[in-house]
């Protein structure tokens, strides 16, 4: 494979633009100087074992659909496809097509009779998703074929990296220090280049309250949490909640970021929590029978408050309070 192609394959996969969109210029491109008869490209979840397809040629909406099934991800399961390895022909298989269910249920009948295909994978082994170029002649995939296939199959896989996309979101958040992807079933999964944290562990109290703000459907929220226990002994930390990109699996709720927690305002790690109680609209005496404190220390925080806010009455503090994101949430009063 020549330079050439490499680079214009490089520069597809590099383009800003929304994953299926690169996804199908890459498969294009790929059909160019790769012989197949149809090809389909998945992302792989990346919380889950199953494929959603995002670029296609040659293959009807059955067809994709059920190669994005459990059943196809099964078979790629069960022969090493979805490992990180050279790109695999079903010839190379001990057993007749026939008894592969994709092959007998699927491909067979919509008139492909081989293929090769390789799984792809980011640098450090994280798989991102598989690519199978499908033949209806029936010929063995040539040397030259494998070959080719293997030395593209890290720029495709940058190509229709899902978490590219999110990174790429997550850098809007100056000074993030560390991050997660949320999924929709509280669990997580790291983000590139930024560090884990205790904080962001599956759930946490944080996590939680993160969750609760997406699936609100806030796209963009940010508050402030404690580190050490609600009385924040070792200070605050800013928490960022961003929607994902929409060209993300649908299992990704969104992401989580820290970073430091900035100008607070003078505001004590008590009145901060007071904030998220107003934020909340919790009257006073709710206020202080979840902190198990008297009517009288709230309403001499809630005056502290309006002073180092400059706010007139509680309704502008607490809008004040959420616009700037110098709030802990109610949540973390739970923690004890």
């Amino acid at each position: 494979m020549s330079t050439d192609v490499a680079l214009r394959l490089a520069e597809i996969a590099a383009d800003p633009g929304p994953i299926p969109e690169r996804a199908q210029a890459l498969v294009e491109e790929l059909q160019r100087h790769v012989p197949f008869d149809g090809s389909w490209l998945a992302m792989a979840e990346p919380f889950g074992t199953g494929y959603a397809s995002v670029a296609a040629r040659s293959l009807d909406r059955s067809t994709t659909d059920y190669l994005g099934g459990p059943k196809a991800a099964r078979d790629l399961e069960i022969s090493g496809a979805n490992r990180e390895r050279a790109p695999m022909s079903p010839s190379d298989l001990p057993v007749p097509l026939e008894e592969i269910p994709t092959w007998a249920e699927c491909l067979l009948p919509a008139g492909y009779r081989e293929a090769l295909g390789v799984g792809l994978f980011a640098p450090g082994g994280r798989h991102v998703g598989h690519l199978a170029l499908l033949s209806a002649s029936g010929r063995r995939p040539t040397a030259e074929m494998r070959r080719s296939l293997s030395e593209l199959a890290p720029i495709i896989a940058r190509g229709i990296d899902p978490m590219r996309s999110l990174a790429v979101a997550a850098s809007v958040v100056q000074g993030a220090t560390a991050g997660v992807v949320l999924c929709q079933d509280g669990g997580t999964a790291p983000l590139p280049g930024l560090a884990e944290d205790a904080l962001l562990g599956r759930g946490t109290a944080l996590l939680d309250a993160a969750g609760h703000a997406l699936r609100a459907g806030q796209v963009f929220t940010s508050f402030l949490w404690p580190r050490g226990d609600r009385h924040a002994p070792d200070g605050h930390v800013r928490v960022t909640v961003l929607a994902g990109p929409n060209d993300v699996p649908p299992v990704s709720l969104g992401m989580v970021l820290l970073s430091p927690s900035g100008d607070v305002h003078g505001l004590t790690a008590r009145e901060l929590e007071i904030l998220g109680f107003l934020i909340d609209g919790r009257a006073n005496k709710e206020i202080a029978r979840a902190l198990a404190v008297t009517l009288r220390t709230v309403a001499a925080h809630v005056e502290h408050v309006l002073v180092k806010l400059d706010a007139p009455s509680r309704t502008l503090a607490a809008v004040r309070a959420a616009r700037l994101g110098c709030y802990v949430p109610a949540a973390a009063a739970a923690r004890g």
